[in-house]
């Protein structure tokens, strides 16, 4: 029985060890083809977008909180 319980706790340790990629081939790909530096840029303006928008949000309620404070 302990000979059982130690094979199944060694194959379940092993097992995410089994499932590791080796490589990124997409990556290759995009940056063989000078593609990967479109997709940065692309990832790049949206998350300059988002934390633009979360900051002007964030004007917008700073405002509305110092009217409440203020009536």
């Amino acid at each position: 029985m302990n000979r059982v319980l130690h094979f199944v706790w060694f194959v379940l340790l092993s097992w995410p060890l089994a499932a590791q990629d080796p490589g990124a081939e997409m990556a290759d790909v995009l940056r063989s083809n000078g593609k990967i530096f479109t997709v940065v840029a692309v990832v790049g303006i949206v998350l300059v977008g988002l934390f633009v928008y979360l900051f002007f949000t964030e004007r917008r309620l700073a405002k509305l909180e110092n009217r409440l404070k203020n009536k």
